[in-house]
């Protein structure tokens, strides 16, 4: 599909707060999108920027020569893509760029494999910035035919990286969650450590700011802690989501990971309080069992 061609029609399943900016790129690439969402209003708010939304996913994908799927975690997008086959063509092309188990991304090939469809998993990073800015960092599992055929699409939502078969995308993705969930819980610990140990924690984060501790975490969630800014952003419930799948592939893996867990179990403590909050949120259950201590302040918040 060439990225300029408006005569072929994209479908795309899933316009909530990264699936909106994502379709944005794509009709801003001239791409002619069909939209769909579980709560109508979401995908009728694209209509305005040229999508045009569908009634169900069967109506979504009907004709569609490539389909994208952006939704909540597996279990959706499964349930979705079921919802969905009897509109598929076959030699359709379904790339599911949700944050979902390797097991699901593995089964749904195997469903749209039997209907002769292709498949290919292509989730993200860079959360809702890099969606609007079309900076998506895409990990994409599947053939090199499939990805090449992809390619010209993805390229109008980011930078995508063929990173093995299919099912590869999403454990890249878990390994990113990963990488991303300990960073988060050791900038807050460094944080928390400062304010306590009596040094200002803003000029401890600014005196690390190009040294070798230095990272994206440090630069935007380091500052979301000292302004107790947790509005998403990437959410806790994604987090733990995604760091329970990280638990699951290392088990199918044969490998023990001590750090994910533990982290995993930082994340489960507040799942329930603030599963809405940004990941920087983490700081709120190093909080939790450090009574008295509190980021940016004296007493608890």
């Amino acid at each position: 599909m060439n990225a300029r061609d408006n005569s072929t029609v994209l479908a795309f399943l899933g316009t909530g707060l990264m699936g909106a900016p994502m379709v944005r790129q794509l009709l801003q690439a001239g791409l002619s999108v069909r939209v769909w969402n579980r709560t109508a209003a979401k995908a009728d708010a694209l209509r305005a920027a040229g999508a045009v939304p569908a009634s169900t996913p069967a109506q979504a994908v009907e004709g569609a020569a490539v389909v994208i799927s952006m939704l909540d975690n597996g279990a959706v997008v499964t349930q979705v893509a079921a919802a969905a086959l009897a509109g598929l063509a076959p030699g359709a092309l379904w790339i599911d760029m949700s944050s979902t188990a390797h097991q699901e991304a593995l089964d749904l090939h195997q469903a749209l494999a039997a209907h002769g469809c292709a498949f290919m998993d292509a989730p993200v990073s860079g959360g809702v910035a890099g969606a609007e800015a079309a900076t998506l960092a895409i990990m994409a599992g599947g053939s090199a035919d499939d990805f090449a055929r992809a390619q010209p699409v993805l390229a109008c939502m980011g930078r995508a990286t063929l990173v093995g078969p299919t099912g590869s995308g999403q454990i890249a993705k878990l390994c990113n969650q990963l990488i991303v969930g300990g960073t988060l819980n050791i900038v807050a610990e460094a944080l928390l450590l400062a304010q306590a140990a009596g040094a200002d924690p803003a000029a401890v984060r600014q005196a690390m700011r190009g040294g070798f501790a230095e990272s994206r975490i440090l630069e935007v969630h380091g500052q979301r802690m000292l302004e107790r800014n947790f509005v998403p952003g990437g959410q806790v419930r994604s987090q733990l989501k995604d760091l329970r799948n990280v638990l699951a592939a290392a088990a199918e893996a044969g490998v023990v990971l001590p750090v994910a867990s533990l982290v995993t179990q930082t994340y489960a403590s507040i799942g329930a309080t603030h599963a809405g909050a940004d990941q920087s949120a983490a700081l709120l259950a190093l909080e939790q069992i450090n009574p008295g201590i509190v980021l940016g302040g004296q007493g608890r918040a």
